[in-house]
């Protein structure tokens, strides 16, 4: 042993590395010597709306732009002024990425085409929750953004159907928590790296490599306001789960649910319901970003026994779908009481 390692010295190999989310970009794109940089430059544009609309959500109360617009969106949702303000800070930064050919959102009923394919020029479909959870605002609860990153056809006949993609087609996907940190959580199809904003620097700083879904945590998030309503199947675990030491964690936020249990393990459930038949969540912009990060943690995410969630093909931008995603442990015990007859 030398006597650096004798003394519980650390050498300079020993310390953590200091790497920002932009040099975490950058590091990826230098394994593919082919790449132009464009997809690069749509991660910097995520980067940059989250900082903004991190800097809004902190101001909300101050800056009176919490409550309603009072109008719907294409969802029938009422509209937060934020819901707006972060719809609009995501088409401005990623309408001047030259890489974007169309983008997406829950706040907006048709597709933006921003582009047509360039040629020699790789483009990209943004498809976006600006707000997730923005009934959360007015008590200060979390709330986020969420997004995925699919490659643009440029042969399709719609641009609506160059969206149209199953979700194990997504080149990226992510999202980003604005609670007592701002978090950006990222996968490029090669596992899932946490980074945490540092407001000192204005930075995006990696925290985590590689993160891995425990399993073990009996716990379930659901709003179990909507449980008379749930199919049979549903009811029966909820049962079992309460008979068995299970917790209930739900914050209102599907970012906010699905970052715990990234973190913590358990399982998170939006089942169709009488209101919503085809369940509520949205497929493009919601679950298959969700079920990315999921499964490339080592976890599962379902939309019904047998239905995996991206590989649904979906025929509509603002399509729904039920939800079960989580630890692969706890999933498996949902779907085992989904198949009872």
């Amino acid at each position: 042993m030398n006597t650096t390692a004798k003394l519980g010295l650390k050498t300079a190999r020993d310390e953590v590395l200091i790497m920002t989310l932009q040099g975490h970009i950058l590091e990826q794109q230098a394994r593919y010597p082919q790449a132009s940089g464009t997809f690069s430059w749509i991660l910097s544009a995520l980067s940059i709306s989250a900082k903004i609309i991190a800097d809004k959500v902190r101001r909300a109360r101050l800056e009176n732009v919490l409550g309603s617009v009072g109008t719907e969106n294409v969802q029938g949702e009422m509209q937060q002024k934020l819901d707006v303000l972060a719809n609009e800070v995501l088409l401005g930064t990623l309408g001047g990425r030259e890489g974007v050919a169309i983008v997406a959102s829950e706040e907006n009923e048709e597709p933006v085409i921003l582009r047509e394919d360039g040629e020699g020029i790789p483009r990209y479909c943004v498809l976006f929750d600006p707000l997730d959870g923005s009934s959360n605002l007015d008590v200060c609860g979390g709330v986020g953004t969420i997004f995925s990153i699919l490659a643009h056809n440029g042969r399709a006949a719609r641009a609506q159907d160059s969206l149209l993609q199953p979700g194990f087609k997504q080149v990226a996907a992510g999202y980003v928590l604005y609670g007592s940190s701002t978090v950006f959580v990222l996968t490029i199809g090669k596992g899932v790296d946490m980074f945490v904003l540092d407001p000192g620097i204005g930075a995006f700083m990696r925290v985590e490599r590689h993160l891995t879904i425990p399993d073990g945590n009996k716990t379930y998030s659901v709003n179990e306001g909507n449980r008379k309503t749930f199919p049979d199947g549903f009811q029966r675990y909820l049962d079992w789960a309460q008979s068995n030491g299970y917790s209930s964690r739900y914050a209102g936020a599907m970012v906010a649910d699905v970052h715990r249990i990234l973190l913590k393990g358990g399982v998170f459930l939006y089942p169709a319901t009488k209101k919503a038949p085809e369940g509520k969540l949205r497929l493009m912009y919601e679950a298959n970003p969700m079920a990315m990060i999921i499964e490339q943690a080592g976890g599962k995410a379902f939309a019904a026994p047998g239905q995996r969630v991206m590989d649904i093909q979906p025929t509509a931008i603002h399509q729904r779908t039920p939800v079960i995603l989580g630890a692969t442990d706890q999933v498996a015990l949902v779907l085992a009481h989904l198949e009872k007859t």
